[in-house]
């Protein structure tokens, strides 16, 4: 279930909330890991923007957003949502912001599609 701490500027929703925003059309999906840990498995449809890249990467994001909410996935959840942060500290505070929890990790023991 989707949780929101006053004190982060994302919302934390787990990966099967992020497979139902995307197969919705609501979200696009970030992977701020490193592109050596992306080639050996990611979810599918993600797009590749490298956490220490997203506050140089803000228009791209918006670009790719557009009207979507934006889903920051990682390995495990915590990189995700510093770039997050990251993403808000660059000036795209006005878009929908969420951390997969779990990250990669829990998508691929979920059983979710991996792969492009």
């Amino acid at each position: 279930m989707a949780t929101k701490d006053p004190r982060e500027p994302f919302t934390r929703i787990s990966v099967q909330e992020a497979r139902e925003k995307l197969d919705a059309g609501l979200a696009v999906m970030v992977d701020v890991r490193e592109p050596n840990e992306y080639v050996e498995v990611h979810a599918r449809g993600v797009r590749l923007i490298p956490v220490n890249s997203v506050m140089n990467e803000v228009k791209q994001i918006r670009d790719l957003a557009g009207d979507k909410e934006v889903l920051f996935i990682c390995r495990s959840g915590q990189r995700s949502a510093l770039a997050a942060e990251f993403a808000v500290a660059a000036g795209l505070s006005e878009l929908p912001l969420y951390n997969v929890e779990g990250g990669t990790q829990a998508w691929v023991a979920a059983g979710l599609p991996t792969g492009d």
